[in-house]
C-alpha cells in the first residue's frame, strides 16, 4: 500500500464484537487507521490516549479514527474500557489485514509495526506515516494532513 493508491477494503470485528467494514466509511468521511502493535503496552497506550485526547479534532475534521492489532476483541474492550477510549478499535488476530495493507515489522521483526495511514473521504490513501518510536506523532501527523486536504 502506498501513498495515492485506493484503500484495500476489509471487515473485522470491534472492541464489541460487531463486524465493522471499511466500506462503510469511504465516500462519507476521511479514516485514520493507525496499526499498532499490542493493547496495554507503554508505547501503544500513550498512542491511543493521545488519539482519544485528540478526537474533537477528528470530529471537527469529519474524520474517523480506526485502530488496528492482532490482539482479541475482549483485550480490545478492556483495554478501551480501562483508557476511556472514544473511538474504535479493530481485531486482526490473523494478521490478515496488515499483511493485505503491507504493514511490516518492526526493525527487528519482534514486534507488529506502527503505521498509520490516512484516507480520504474517497478512499484513496494520502498519506503514510511509520515510526515504531514516537507513537504520540501518529497523532499530529494525521491532523496535519487532514487539514491540508
Amino acid at each position: 500500500m502506498e501513498k495515492g493508491d485506493r484503500i484495500t477494503t476489509f471487515t473485522l470485528p470491534d472492541q464489541n464484537g460487531n463486524e465493522v467494514s471499511i466500506d462503510d466509511f469511504i465516500g462519507k468521511q476521511p479514516l485514520v487507521i493507525y496499526f499498532y502493535p499490542k493493547d496495554e503496552t507503554p508505547g501503544c497506550t500513550k498512542e491511543a490516549c493521545t488519539f482519544r485526547d485528540s478526537i474533537k479534532d477528528f470530529e471537527e475534521l469529519n474524520a474517523k479514527v480506526i485502530g488496528i492489532s492482532a490482539d482479541s476483541v475482549e483485550s480490545h474492550k478492556a483495554f478501551a474500557e480501562n483508557h476511556s477510549l472514544n473511538f474504535t478499535l479493530l481485531s486482526d488476530t490473523d494478521k490478515k489485514v496488515r499483511k493485505l495493507l503491507e504493514v511490516p515489522s518492526d526493525m527487528f521483526g519482534l514486534l507488529d509495526g506502527r503505521v498509520t495511514y490516512v484516507v480520504s473521504k474517497e478512499g484513496i490513501v494520502r498519506h503514510i506515516f511509520k515510526s515504531q518510536l514516537n507513537a504520540a506523532r501518529h497523532v499530529e501527523e494525521a491532523k496535519k494532513v487532514l487539514k491540508e486536504t
